[in-house]
């Protein structure tokens, strides 16, 4: 058997037959960032595919994510949580905001409204949740706390690409959402991603921001930062939109088979699919519980010597840093989830050999706790 890594989650790569051409007009043009032809394509294609009207392209995630904050005026304190990527609340700190970490739902892995409404203090400003595995946060009770305490709501969608909830883009939601198009996710341009805003007022002063706050070649308004998506990543974005559905398409397939090999495995339970919702299986999030022979940390060093790369999203949580830590804070249903989730590897050209593998360690475990047992 191979013994190649199998990471979470890997790149969907365009063709580069089909890259070269667009490659080769980038360079006849000489345009290569600065919203070019290709970035105002992508922008186009993107409002349409997403169903949003407003979007600004950005090299990075993050960049958006800092770029939203400074764009809609935060200050003071925001409430996020602490079961996310390391971007979130560094988003924060980039403007001079005070992360408020609460607790997330006692039944999955998003913001608990009880928890944000109970941390509401008058120097509170905003609320940042984060789409946990692209699964939609509670947004119209989240909605509801923005309007009774006025407070605005930028939601990290980092993994929540194409996400839609009752019909609905989860991109609709707040007053903007942030997405990754990092090489890991469903939909990538290898580094990349965009905000999705509300008006062409705000899209007009993000575009700004994000090209150090220039307005024209004598006129700077503010202390904006270098965000621009060039050409390339654009261009590889035009393609990778090309086959994000089937991509989709094919992560629900090797999703449904993991559930189908879990199924019936006691101490195990993968994560269900969101109700109501056309998801876009961007993790595989398995929770190891008390019953599983082997603790979750075992059970990641069994995949690791099998060279299967898991990981354990999102451990430790964010708020355990010490740049963040409160030892006073206790976060129950998120340091639960912490400590006992291990995302299983999931990317769309995964093929069998590789699924069988993932499986076979999980066999191999059990087989061995069996034997274990009886000779006790």
């Amino acid at each position: 058997m191979s013994d190649k890594p199998i990471t979470v989650t890997r790149p969907s790569l365009p063709d580069l037959n089909d890259l070269q051409p667009l490659l080769e007009e980038i360079w006849k043009s000489g345009h290569i960032t600065n919203g070019g032809p290709f970035h105002a394509e992508l922008e186009a294609r993107l409002c349409e595919y997403l169903g949003v009207k407003h979007l600004s392209l950005f090299a990075n995630g993050t960049l958006a994510l800092v770029t939203g904050m400074q764009a809609l005026g935060l200050t003071g304190e925001v409430i996020t949580t602490p079961y996310t990527f390391a971007a979130t609340p560094h988003s924060l700190i980039w403007n001079n905001l005070k992360p408020v970490f609460v607790d997330v739902e006692p039944d999955g892995f998003n913001l608990d409204p009880a928890a944000i409404e109970a941390a509401i203090t008058s120097k509170t400003t905003a609320i940042v949740p984060v789409h946990c595995y692209g699964t939609p946060a509670n947004m119209r009770q989240i909605q509801d706390i923005a309007n009774s305490y006025g407070l605005q709501v930028l939601y990290d969608a980092a993994q929540a690409f194409g996400v839609r909830y009752e019909g609905r883009s989860v991109l609709e939601w707040g007053d903007a959402s942030a997405l990754s198009f990092h090489a890991t996710k469903v939909f990538n341009t290898f580094e990349g991603g965009a905000l999705i805003l509300k008006d062409r007022e705000t899209k007009e002063r993000v575009d700004q921001l994000k090209n150090f706050g220039i307005v024209d070649e004598s006129t700077v308004f503010a202390a904006g930062i270098n965000g621009k998506m060039n050409e390339l990543q654009a261009a590889v974005g035009l393609l990778q939109l090309q086959k994000v559905n089937h991509d989709i398409q094919s992560r629900q397939r090797i999703y449904r088979d993991y559930s189908t090999a879990i199924n019936g495995i006691e101490g195990l339970k993968l994560m269900p699919e969101p109700v109501d919702t056309h998801w876009n299986y961007s993790y595989c999030p398995v929770l190891v519980e008390d019953e599983f022979p082997l603790a979750r940390d075992e059970l990641y060093s069994e995949f690791r010597k099998r060279n299967i790369l898991v990981r354990r999203y999102f451990y430790p949580l964010v708020s355990e840093f010490s740049i963040y830590h409160n030892p006073e804070a206790i976060y129950e249903q998120a340091e639960r989830a912490s400590k006992r989730v291990i995302c299983l590897p999931i990317y769309s050209e995964m093929d069998g050999h590789d699924f069988d593998r993932v499986i076979a360690c999980l066999q191999a475990v059990l087989k061995d706790s069996v034997s274990e047992k009886g000779r006790g």
